[in-house]
């Protein structure tokens, strides 16, 4: 396998930035989701404060590579590959950031949706064009982007196959900021930066909220709410936070993530 198709750099501010590395468009191939699973299987047993997930300047990730497709059996084994690498990328135990420079297309779309939060250049492109292939989104793309951006909104970009620029994307909820190309990676890395000085333990523990208690009903959310408000009592930055808050006021907690 080929270790630098994904480069890891792990900062020593607490942020480790995954990057895409697979010329001439960052395909996702079978390889290159072998190899992010592996990587997020790392960063999930070693958690970094925060994650951001980036590619080329021109093609953040231009979808699967199509020389693998073929008939319903290799069908089924690389949209399992991308649900596993996708759901693995979704559930990292830390908040996670895309950063999106030019196009995001098919999976290159369903990987900036596994994150948490997107980040989009203005020259930005989203989209889950696959329709155009004559079939359908297969890592993620019918279920995520729905929840993004609404089923109405989600069914007409798939079935179209339209493409969608930075400032729409921000509109429908698609993407979270748009910056300038040469802002990009600074906006990333400074929020990035500074969730992982922050509370990471209670940041694991909201992110485990919103996904779970999303997916369920109100009252199971509420209650899972109230068990993980419980938990994170527990955590020495809970007892450093509310200490500093009594003692200094808002804002002057220095937390270790434990």
């Amino acid at each position: 396998m080929q270790d630098d198709i994904i480069l890891l750099d792990r900062r020593t501010d607490g942020v480790a930035v995954v990057t895409l590395n697979s010329p001439k468009v960052n395909a996702l191939s079978t390889a290159l989701l072998t190899r992010l699973v592996q990587l997020a299987d790392e960063l999930t047993s070693l958690p970094p404060g925060a994650v951001v997930v980036t590619g080329g300047e021109r093609i953040f990730a231009a979808g699967a590579d199509i020389s693998e497709f073929g008939g319903p059996d290799e069908a089924r084994v690389i949209g399992a590959a991308f649900h596993t690498a996708l759901d693995k990328v979704a559930a990292l135990p830390c908040f996670t950031i895309a950063a999106v420079s030019g196009f995001a297309l098919g999976g290159g779309c369903e990987l900036a949706m596994a994150c948490d939060y997107r980040i989009a250049s203005e020259k930005a492109v989203f989209g889950q064009p696959e329709i155009l292939l004559g079939i359908i989104p297969g890592g993620g793309g019918t279920q995520r982007l729905p929840r993004l951006v609404g089923p109405s909104r989600a069914k007409e970009m798939m079935i179209t196959g339209r493409q969608v620029r930075a400032d729409e994307a921000l509109r429908i909820g698609l993407a979270d900021e748009v910056v300038a190309p040469e802002a990009l990676m600074d906006r990333a890395l400074a929020l990035a930066s500074s969730v992982a000085a922050g509370a990471t333990q209670a940041s694991r523990l909201v992110k485990r909220a919103v996904d779970e208690g999303i997916e369920t009903d109100l009252a199971s959310g509420l209650s899972l709410e109230l068990e993980l408000f419980e938990e994170v009592f527990r955590t020495d930055d809970a007892r450093t936070g509310v200490r500093s808050f009594l003692e200094n006021g808002p804002g002057k907690a220095t937390f270790t993530g434990r």
